[in-house]
């Protein structure tokens, strides 16, 4: 039988080396050309150090990714190092092709870029940046844990993803961003504000 695309019948095909190679040369290099975007990528932003939200507004820019999503701003009550200005948070879901450790490598030099300094653990910031989910993708490595491990015990991060994505299921623990909002310990006090 011959194809009436290409005037080649199967069996000509199948024994034709020379013919194959590059057909499938061709179909790879068509294929490796296309970059696959991934959109359930959720980015935590963070900064109670000067002029919080134009931090924000600014890692956004230098990022430099399409934007699925974006919540609200959300002034936040420091947890964990309490000696120091309340926060301002959003969460961001973007698309990207990069692979998990080279998007965090993306936020980490966004955030030098933004003067960030780590003097104090947990401490003042001009900008934070934390990769919360890749997808549904399990990852744990010395340089990078996702999910990222804090989520559940997060009401800072809860409440800005559950404005955007409250049914994105945790890989890990199988329950939605609204259930774990629901079971969420933290008593710390979060509240969506309007900046200019």
């Amino acid at each position: 039988m011959r194809d009436a695309g290409c005037g080649i019948s199967t069996a000509e095909f199948a024994g034709n080396a020379e013919l194959k190679y590059y057909y499938y040369r061709s179909a790879y290099s068509a294929i490796s050309a296309v970059k696959i975007m991934s959109s359930g990528i959720f980015l935590g932003l963070g900064s109670n150090i000067g002029d919080r939200a134009s931090h924000l507004n600014e890692a956004i820019k230098l990022l430099g990714l399409p934007i699925v999503a974006i919540s609200s701003f959300y002034e936040t009550e420091p947890v964990d190092y309490l000696n120091q200005p309340w926060f301002l948070n959003q969460v961001l879901q973007c698309e990207t092709s990069f692979h998990p450790l080279k998007l965090l490598a993306k936020c980490q030099e966004v955030e030098n870029e933004l003067g960030r300094t780590r003097e104090i653990p947990k401490g003042p910031r001009t900008i934070d940046i934390d990769l919360l989910f890749y997808n549904d993708e399990i990852l744990n490595t010395p340089e990078l844990t996702i999910p990222h491990p804090a989520i559940p015990q997060r009401r800072f991060v809860l409440i800005p993803m559950n404005e955007i994505a409250a049914e994105f299921v945790h890989p890990q623990l199988n329950l939605t961003i609204r259930e774990l909002l629901e079971r969420c310990p933290d008593k710390s006090e979060v509240r969506r504000i309007a900046v200019p």
